[in-house]
């Protein structure tokens, strides 16, 4: 073998697309980059050039010389449930879009962060990092991130809609509203007579269980029902199928089941028709949470309370950029609401 055939290929550098496509190096900096003005046919050519010279920008050296890496970290309880997987799936086609790469983090069972994970994390020295569990505290990231301000899924329970207190660590948050979403559900429920609800929990630990639970116990108050029966669950279809035909063979029934997610109101929906042969929602009506995209299904055809996904994913990606745009700025926050979508379980 030639001594020149032994050699690996020299990787193509932004200069040498530069001089293929006739234009500065400057140039070839910015067709890379979606948020920089460049004239369409020129960012087309530079791009059709680079592909044919398999040149790709080094990331490494634009971090360098920018400060940013254009990674953002997502730290999650699960990848695989319903919820998780839809929104992970939309959060890293919209980073994607603005020119972001994603790195997906696993809390234990319990939530909490395997130390090794957080030194992970500081090592890539990530833009931003999202922290869909709260038990992942502002001060523990603050600890092991350089430049990244944290972004929290703030899920208020009642009374807790205020910011967040200015003399600890530096954070952003998405504050979810759900008193609407509940409100409207609720009053469904009273207008056709609805007398005994049970709540079919959510893992004990998680915010968003607890205030979703704490919602409906104060919705139900003023509106002068009675709390809510719980059913102890963790999210999962399978707990959530025991825990309503214990409902009924332990306990005495009730006239509507408010799940604490969608995949729980699937799981009491099927016990209900197959283990104790109960019409819903003539019998029982059942409400779930979330309007995950199986929720349309006609074998479920659920009444729940929805997050907008595209809008949460939106807000989601203006607190990033607004925060790249002004590192110093105090706690940014952006407002989500709720709302009910009504389909075949209550009616």
């Amino acid at each position: 073998m030639s001594e020149s055939g032994s050699l690996a290929p020299r990787r193509a550098t932004a200069e040498m697309v530069a001089r293929r496509a006739n234009v500065s190096r400057v140039a070839v900096s910015r067709a890379f980059n979606p948020h920089t003005s460049l004239k369409p046919e020129k960012r087309a050519l530079i791009l059709k050039v680079a592909q044919e010279l398999n040149y790709t920008p080094d990331r490494a050296a634009r971090a360098l010389v920018s400060g940013r890496s254009h990674l953002v970290g997502i730290i999650v309880p699960d990848v695989c449930s319903h919820w998780e997987s839809q929104e992970i799936d939309a959060l890293t086609t919209a980073l994607q879009n603005e020119g972001f790469a994603t790195l997906l983090f696993k809390t234990r069972t319990d939530y909490s962060m395997d130390e090794r994970l957080l030194a992970y994390m500081r090592g890539f020295n990530p833009d931003s990092v999202i922290a869909f569990v709260e038990n992942v505290k502002p001060t523990t990231l603050a600890r092991v991130l350089d430049r990244a301000v944290p972004i929290y899924i703030h899920y208020a329970r009642p009374g807790e809609e205020a910011p967040p207190p200015a003399d600890g660590p530096l954070f952003d948050r998405l504050n979810v509203l759900q008193r609407t979403g509940v409100e409207q559900a609720v009053a469904l429920l009273q207008g056709y007579g609805v007398k005994r609800i049970a709540y079919v929990s959510g893992v004990a630990k998680s915010r968003a269980n607890v205030a979703r639970e704490a919602m409906l116990r104060e919705v139900l108050a003023d509106r002068g029902m009675a709390p809510p029966i719980v059913a102890p669950g963790d999210f999962s279809y399978d707990k959530a199928y025991a825990a309503t035909i214990d409902l009924f063979r332990i306990g005495k029934g009730v006239d509507a089941i408010f799940a604490a997610n969608d995949v729980g109101a699937f799981g009491a929906i099927d016990a209900l028709r197959h283990e104790l042969v109960l019409r819903v929602p003539e019998d029982v009506k059942v409400v779930g949470f979330d309007d995950i995209a199986q929720s349309h299904w006609k074998s479920y055809n659920l009444t729940t309370v929805k997050f907008d996904l595209n809008e949460r994913v939106r807000a989601l990606v203006r607190l990033i950029l607004r925060r790249l745009a002004d590192p110093t700025a105090p706690s940014l926050q952006e407002t989500l609401q709720t709302s009910l979508v009504v389909r075949g379980t209550v009616g």
